[in-house]
């Protein structure tokens, strides 16, 4: 099984029903808190709270921490691509995911062209 860096947009499309995600979900998944919260308050807004409980409840699981290191080099990798005005819990993830050894998984459109992504609309 594969594993790739889950971030928020690739979570959100998978359930929804986006099939071009059904490949990726029997992959190991690898996440922060962080995008729990913006899972989370997106179930929120979008469909209700008993939704977003259990949702959180299923991806808890797959949440890693991170040290100082990841902080100081995602911050790098923000002012680097401040032009594409990418979130600071996409850059962690995206760190993350290039410290491990796996892809980041997301259809946002700020990472289409960067390496080490798995670019999926």
């Amino acid at each position: 099984m594969k594993a790739y860096f889950f971030d928020s947009y690739a979570v959100m499309e998978i359930l929804k029903g986006n099939k071009n995600y059904d490949n990726f979900k029997d992959s190991e998944i690898v996440l922060t808190k962080l995008n729990l919260f913006e899972i989370y308050h997106n179930i929120l807004k979008q469909f209700n709270e008993e939704l977003a409980e259990e949702i959180i409840n299923k991806y808890k699981i797959f949440a890693v921490d991170f040290d100082e290191d990841v902080i100081k080099e995602s911050a790098k990798f923000r002012i680097e691509n401040i032009k594409k005005n990418i979130s600071m819990t996409d850059c962690i993830g995206y760190i993350i995911a290039k410290n491990i050894g796996i892809k980041f998984l997301t259809g946002d459109k700020e990472f289409e062209n960067l390496d080490n992504v798995e670019f999926v609309k």
